[in-house]
């Protein structure tokens, strides 16, 4: 009976670059050439969705990484240098950050370390809830020109932060650049100095050391492939102080990216549409032959009744009545849209930052807990100063548009009567009626904005600005076209007069010249500011603390896909070591070589380097109804761990032997219960010193398989879902096996049958690439309720 349950087998399209289990459910996230991301689900290797390449989020995928909750997965674009998140039960965008270099590689790890300060801090950890109302959703309206995000984003935005405990995502790519991510978000720390490109990388989760695989070129032109471990210990003595500081962090880094899709949400409420008006009256006065100025026009049509011929033929010819109508209607909506985003969204989300913001500060006064971590209270300062000055230009904006709305109101009301009569067509009796205060309120909206001296002037000559709310949505970083005027500011003729007021650090400045948009990037920026001083601090705190030169290899061609290649990285949580698999082919072809280091730098382990040798078995069959052994020379094509006591290897067979393929599961203590240890000789490389490293046999006893009608080379496993994914030579055939359950005699060839059956959908969607996240569907018509109920199930 064969070892381990073949459960699932597919042929996809297009060959498969990256794999990665889920670590909360039975879920593989798959990586193919086209830069399609695919979600399977175990049972039946059934697709749950697919996310289809396009000009937003790239076709080079490079890395993938699941937050260890399992809700978020993320993966490098090495076209577009980027890292994007997405959610896994809708398949959406939700943040995504550019990098300086491609990333090569990523790792997600959750901190297990506990404390008291650490408790406590998790049960309070939501007193915000307790002061700040929660953030209102996005309207469903959203979406129409970002193809990046779908509706309802808000809810989808906070749970970004994930839980209270912390983790962090690493980041390798070229030249050695690595970068930390509190909680994925929050960039907490930069290493430089690392010499070669990242291959793998592993943060231990007592977070005091980083071990990075590099490849390096050599002085004979070949790879060198060399182990390096990194002092963490800054993060490690700190780490009640860093997660503080991290999550709060995290929440302002949410926060920015709920303002940013808001502001998005008013730029589409504004529509070309409100600048009609402006275009009308900027041609009338271009064509006009009168010598009269367009205020007089139209104050001689509101008091005598009577227009020119030029201005009735703007208005019943090109304004028209049905037109002026819509006009009014769709400035109303718009304006009230604009009104409520910025009242719900803008000011509530710049009231959370302030919060936040705040307690940060109260954080960098504790100088002997945090300066450490390089806050600093300065600079938090200017970045509460930066929030303060974009609440007020929300209120600006709020001002101007109630002005607006109830100017346009007034004036459309009043030329919508006058076009009827000239028209002679019935007014309505509620129309009718105009009181001098109205006619007063009309003549001095006319006086303000169909002045002459109110016309503006650029390269094509004068024109009209009448619609006043549209400059603060522009992206621009030229002053407002028609600022706010401070006439009778009592305010601000108090500040003027005071002198001590004037300079008041209190006060936060208001920018009256410029949009909406300039003050947000304004504040964008003095809060990356904020935000990078610990980076760079805790960033050149962490030192080389071991380097191990493993062995050289042929450099390979920019063409060749190497994201699966050794040397495989683990980190052992419970014994805080740092394991590490790897081969050298031209060196011994026939052995796996394991690499242990303790995740404290200064702490010795014995047994540093062991190997095991798969030409030799020392186990025999037991009985005549045993299964026999793989008998012959085996070389190792890839090796995972599975557990921190369990190797999943994929061994070939000798040529002569037809070189079959075995999934086999191999005891890491067996290996490394060597007598002798190893000793190291500083200056040589490790495959120069082969010769002495200690050896055992191999032992399979009945953890193996023989992949047959398979050319297998690689593998992905999970441990704690007990499960592993067989990808073939060409990176197109897949077979998925659970691990510790016997196969029954007619179940292999089951799955086989299905696979086949569900070739044809699956070919016919992967072909869909330029689709966005809107097209991810879910082939078995399974909903996200149906995904969490199952997940509740399983664990």
């Amino acid at each position: 009976m064969p070892a381990f349950r073949q459960v699932g087998e597919k042929q996809l399209p297009n060959p498969i670059l990256c794999m990665a289990w889920s670590p909360k459910r039975d879920l593989i996230a798959l990586a193919s050439t086209t830069g399609e991301l695919l979600l399977h689900r175990l049972s039946s290797f059934q697709r749950v969705w697919s996310l289809a390449p396009s000009e937003h989020i790239g076709k080079e995928i490079t890395a993938l990484a699941w937050r260890p909750d399992g809700k978020i997965l993320a993966f490098s674009l090495g076209d577009m240098k980027q890292v994007v998140l997405c959610g896994v039960e809708k398949a959406e965008i939700l943040h995504v950050f550019h990098m300086q270099n491609p990333v090569s590689c990523m790792h997600w790890m959750e901190v297990t370390e506990e404390s008291s300060a650490l408790g406590s801090f998790y049960q309070s950890e939501d007193e915000s809830k307790l002061f700040l109302p929660k953030l209102a959703s996005l309207p469903k309206s959203y979406s129409t020109t970002s193809k990046l995000f779908s509706e309802e984003k808000s809810d989808e935005i906070m749970n970004l932060l994930g839980e209270v405990r912390l983790n962090i995502l690493v980041l390798g790519g070229d030249a050695g650049h690595v970068e930390l991510y509190a909680y994925g978000m929050y960039k907490i720390a930069t290493l430089a100095g690392v010499s070669g490109s990242c291959r793998t990388l592993s943060l231990s989760s007592d977070l005091k050391s980083l071990v990075v695989i590099t490849e390096a070129k050599s002085a004979e032109d070949r790879a060198e492939i060399c182990f390096v471990q990194l002092d963490t210990g800054l993060l490690s003595d700190c780490l009640p102080e860093l997660t503080r500081m991290a999550r709060k962090f995290t929440h302002i880094s949410t926060l920015l990216q709920y303002l940013h899709l808001s502001l998005t949400c008013m730029c589409e409420a504004w529509e070309e549409i409100l600048m009609q008006m402006d275009l009308r009256l900027t041609k009338f006065v271009q064509e006009k032959n009168t010598s009269t100025q367009v205020q007089d026009e139209f104050l001689e049509l509101l008091l005598w009744g009577q227009s020119s011929p030029e201005l009735q033929a703007l208005l019943m010819n090109q304004l028209t009545v049905k037109g002026l109508k819509k006009l009014g209607q769709t400035i109303e909506s718009s304006y009230s849209s604009i009104q409520k985003l910025v009242i719900s969204h803008l000011q509530s989300g710049s009231e959370a930052l302030l919060y936040h913001l705040s307690e940060v500060k109260g954080m960098s006064l504790w100088k002997k807990k945090f300066q450490p971590l390089g806050l600093d209270s300065a600079a938090v300062e200017a970045a509460i100063t930066a929030v303060g000055s974009f609440s007020l230009k929300t209120s600006e904006l709020l001002q101007v548009i109630d002005k607006s709305m109830k100017n346009f109101k007034a004036f459309f009301r009043w030329l919508y009567v006058a076009m009827l009569r000239m028209c002679d067509e019935h007014v309505p009796p509620e129309l009718n009626k105009m009181t001098q205060k109205d006619i007063a309120f009309v003549a001095d909206f006319l006086s303000e904005h169909f002045s002459e001296n109110e016309l503006l002037f650029d390269r094509k000559g004068k024109y009209f600005n009448i619609e006043r709310v549209g400059q603060y949505l522009k992206d621009e970083d030229e002053d407002l076209v028609s600022p706010p005027s401070s006439r009778g500011n009592q305010w601000l003729k108090f500040l003027e007069d005071s002198t001590h007021l004037k300079e008041s650090p209190l006060l936060f400045p208001s920018f009256p010249q410029k949009s909406l948009h300039f003050v947000k990037r304004m504040m964008e920026k003095t809060i990356e500011l904020c935000l990078q001083k610990p980076a760079e601090v805790i960033g050149k705190s962490v030192k080389e603390a071991f380097f191990l030169p493993l062995y050289s290899a042929p450099r390979r061609s920019e063409s060749t896909q190497h994201l699966f290649e050794l040397p495989s990285v683990w980190n052992d949580k419970k014994a805080k070591m740092h394991n590490v698999v790897f081969c050298m082919p031209h060196v011994s072809p026939h052995k796996v070589y394991l690499l242990r280091k303790g995740s404290d730098p200064s702490r010795h382990i014995p047994n540093v380097v062991a190997s095991l040798d798969l030409s030799h078995h020392r186990d025999a069959p037991d009985g005549d109804n045993a299964d026999p052994r793989p008998r012959g020379v085996y070389g190792c094509l890839d090796a995972r761990f599975y557990s921190n006591e369990t190797l999943t290897v994929v061994l070939q067979g000798a040529e002569e032997e037809n070189g079959r393929s075995v999934l086999a599961q191999l005891p890491v203590s067996s290996s490394l219960s060597c007598q002798s240890e190893f000793n190291w000789t500083p200056g040589l490389r490790l495959d120069q010193q082969s010769a002495s490293i200690p050896c055992q046999d191999l032992v399979l006893g009945h953890q193996w398989r023989e992949l047959e009608g398979m050319k297998a080379q690689f593998v992905a496993v999970n441990g704690i879902r007990e499960v592993a994914c067989v990808l073939s030579e060409n990176l197109r055939h897949l077979r998925v096996f659970e691990m510790d359950v016997e196969d029954e005699d007619d179940e292999g060839a089951e799955p086989q049958n299905d696979a086949a059956e569900r070739d044809a959908p699956d070919a016919a969607t992967a072909g869909q690439g330029d689709e966005s996240a809107e097209a991810i569907h879910d082939e078995d018509g399974k909903t996200e309720e149906r995904l969490e109920s199952e997940e509740t199930s399983e664990l």
